[in-house]
């Protein structure tokens, strides 16, 4: 069962209360579903996003563990990806995931995108996968989400016309998260 929802925002959020709709969508979850704690808090590193600093930040600090649903914002849905590679949670929402470090040095740096993903190990380490994304994303190309979805079989809410999710509310997330806090 779901006790803890954690928000793992992209990277370049260092004020993640004002940042897209991640305080939004910590209030509703917590206003919603009794019994259930939603966590943002600001990560470390959060311009470079380092998956050596992240990971264990997510395990030690932000608690994740087999009662978590964690949802995961870009760099953050990056972060997930690896967290459940090596441990296991209760759910994961990835929005807007990449496989890539699109060219990117400062994505090139953060260290998730080295080495070959563990598709298998990410679903036996968690229940349910679900994936937002949408084809005009400025910043992340389909065929990045499509490889994730090919590789994870996730719930898919597929977009055309959302963009990045940069956004003040997300109001297709709560029922989501709604669905996996109430399943056992």
């Amino acid at each position: 069962m779901v006790t803890r929802v954690v928000i793992v925002p992209g990277n370049g959020c260092g004020q993640v209360e004002q940042c897209n709709w991640y305080a939004w969508a910590r209030d509703e979850i917590n206003k919603k579903y009794e019994g259930v704690e939603c966590i943002l808090r600001p990560m470390p590193d959060p311009d470079m996003a380092r998956e050596s600093i992240w990971i264990p930040f997510m395990r030690d600090e932000l608690c994740c563990d087999e009662q978590t649903l964690i949802i995961g914002d870009c760099s953050g849905s990056e972060a997930t990806m690896r967290f459940v590679e090596s441990y296991k949670v209760h759910s994961i929402i990835l929005v807007s995931p990449c496989v890539t470090d699109l060219g990117e040095e400062n994505e090139k740096l953060s260290g998730y995108y080295d080495r070959p993903w563990e598709w298998a190990k990410m679903r036996s380490n968690t229940q349910s996968i679900t994936v937002f994304g949408s084809t005009d994303d400025p910043y992340i190309k389909w065929a990045e989400m499509q490889e994730v979805i090919d590789n994870l079989n996730p719930e898919l809410h597929k977009f055309h016309d959302r963009g990045h999710f940069e956004v003040a509310t997300f109001p297709e997330l709560i029922p989501t998260v709604g669905r996996r806090v109430h399943k056992k």
